[in-house]
């Protein structure tokens, strides 16, 4: 009888086979690993704009409510053909181009809100090609629904991704990502 020592051809080939699939595992989970960060980056982006836009509109309560202090005790109801309101599939009314230097910076509302607008098209991907047609600022009673009625104010940001990359929907087909909040103000 011999005594064999070492490892069988066989042996190897298994070994190997279960090294790759665990490499592949990985470098799948890499991308995938991406594909998360990517979006989150771009998802706290939004939260951001939509925050400063919602800071935007408290700072100037009387482009948004009828009645404000100190003339009167608090705010009522809100205008419904306010600067800052704007559906999906139509512009900002009276958009014009945000002027900034060192001399000049936004003062008015309406300054205001057209700077952000040019900074939600510059810093979400694609924002420009979007901002038209996915973004909308409203008065909603309902969740995802401009009606002009309630007391919250819907802010949606949209932006361009990869097909299949967008996380926050069931259509793997889809290219355009969005951030929603709803605010009482």
């Amino acid at each position: 009888m011999t005594n064999k020592k070492g490892f069988s051809l066989i042996e190897v080939l298994v070994a190997l086979l279960l090294t790759t699939i665990g490499v592949l595992g990985m470098v799948a989970l890499q991308g995938r690993s991406i594909q998360y960060t990517q979006d989150s980056v771009q998802r706290n982006t939004a939260v951001e704009l939509a925050n400063n836009l919602i800071e935007i509109m408290r700072a100037n309560p009387s482009s948004l409510f009828i009645k404000v202090p100190p003339k009167f005790p608090m705010n009522s109801g809100i205008i419904n053909n306010s600067i800052f309101f704007k559906e999906s599939g139509q512009a900002l009314n009276n958009r014009q181009a945000c002027v900034t230097n060192d001399t000049t910076i936004p003062k008015t509302a309406k300054e205001l809100r057209d700077c952000w607008a040019e900074t939600v098209e510059t810093m979400l991907p694609g924002g420009a090609d979007v901002f038209d047609s996915d973004v909308h600022v409203c008065r909603s009673s309902i969740p995802g629904t401009c009606d002009d009625k309630g007391s919250m104010i819907e802010v949606q940001l949209a932006w361009q991704t990869r097909e299949g990359a967008c996380l926050d929907t069931v259509d793997t087909n889809a290219t355009v990502c969005t951030y929603t909040v709803r605010v009482e103000l």
